[in-house]
């Protein structure tokens, strides 16, 4: 069975698994593929149709900018989609150059929102006098849209106006990239293959027995790779309440927005690691 969607595939995959002790009919190979705007499917760095959607959010909020470029110190205030999952917000705000991105994931209070609306003002006595601010659609249920929108608004007055923009279902439609047609190739490719497998190392006496925690599994993109990652092993991975997994990758992305900001932060130099597909080619690693 090949499941494709977003958090409701992935858990109907996993009660399916966790019913194979009731029902024997649900014995059989299952692999979940990944494929939401949200892109918050534990097991895969990416999601088909995430990278659609962050194309169609980059371009408006490029549109957007343009309309703020021809009118003298505006803030626009654009909320997106993902439910509780930031990462449309924070690529989008890398890609546009936003001035904050707030989602769930970094929590924020109100001095933050004091403090982007005062390097605002800053910005504004610059020869940039634009500002573009992005927030996650479930950030906080208390700092909505509305809310920040009049914060802004009243905290600026005198120094720049503000308008918002709720993005909504836009950010569903469109054609796929090139890169989202791609991917869902090779994720079909992939699944079937697998899927061809599991159906051979299963058949015993002319029937298919699957109960192994390892046929049951999501096909995601890990770093460069694509790996098979069992449904129970993601289990202890997974936010539930919140429907994200719990560790992002993307999160180690998030100071660059601050820099490309130009606020004055300090960064966290404890991690390191290597370019593999760097090294690799000068044979500095051993293959």
């Amino acid at each position: 069975m090949v499941i494709i969607g977003g958090f409701e595939a992935f858990v109907g995959g996993l009660q399916m698994v966790q019913a194979r002790d009731k029902y024997e009919e649900l014995c059989i190979p299952i692999v979940v593929v990944p494929a939401t705007v949200s892109n918050n499917i534990p097991g895969s760095d990416f999601s088909v149709g995430a990278d659609t959607a962050l194309n169609t959010i980059t371009m408006t909020c490029d549109r957007i900018k343009q309309s703020a470029a021809g009118t003298k110190r505006r803030v626009f205030i654009v909320e997106t989609m993902g439910g509780h999952c930031g990462y449309l917000a924070t690529m989008a705000g890398l890609a546009s150059g936003a001035d904050a991105a707030y989602i769930y994931e970094e929590p924020f209070k109100i001095r933050d929102l004091e403090m982007n609306v005062e390097h605002l003002v800053e910005k504004m006595k610059t020869t940039v006098k634009r500002g573009l601010i992005l927030r996650n659609e479930r950030c906080n249920a208390n700092y909505t849209t509305d809310f920040i929108y009049n914060l802004y608004a009243e905290e600026g007055k005198g120094v720049f106006d503000c308008r918002k923009n709720v993005l909504g279902h836009m950010q569903q439609g469109g054609t796929p990239s090139p890169f989202d047609r791609n991917f869902g190739t090779k994720m079909g490719m992939k699944s079937v293959l697998w899927l061809t497998d599991k159906l051979k190392e299963c058949y015993r006496h002319g029937r298919i027995f699957a109960n192994s925690p390892d046929s049951a599994c999501v096909l995601g993109m890990k770093k460069r790779a694509l790996v098979f990652t069992s449904l129970a092993e993601l289990k202890d991975q997974t936010d539930f309440e919140h429907r994200i997994p719990k560790t992002q990758w993307w999160i180690k992305l998030r100071p660059i927005l601050k820099i490309l900001a130009k606020y004055k932060i300090d960064l966290d130099m404890t991690e390191k690691t290597t370019m593999e597909h760097v090294i690799k080619k000068r044979g500095l690693v051993p293959q």
